[in-house]
């Protein structure tokens, strides 16, 4: 458990200039819990990098509430149909 000293602490560091953030600083940082970040991320597609950090303009990206990467590369992605 976090306490509210250490909550400050971590809130301070994650808004600083650091382009990767800890998952615990990415639940701060979007103020969300570790299940709704999870789900939100993924359904997004936002995922960690090899290292265990999100980057932090993904994040933003999912904050926005704009479309994800994702669903972008597929509504630009054109089918060809046999006939």
């Amino acid at each position: 458990m976090v306490n509210k000293d250490e909550l400050v602490v971590m809130r301070a560091i994650a808004l600083c200039f650091k382009p990767f953030l800890k998952p615990e600083e990415a639940q701060v940082y979007t103020n969300l819990g570790k299940s709704q970040l999870a789900k939100k991320a993924q359904e997004m597609g936002v995922y960690k990098n090899a290292s265990g950090y999100y980057k932090r303009e993904e994040l933003d990206t999912l904050m926005n509430g704009s479309p994800s990467p994702l669903a972008s590369a597929a509504a630009n992605l054109r089918i060809k149909t046999i006939s």
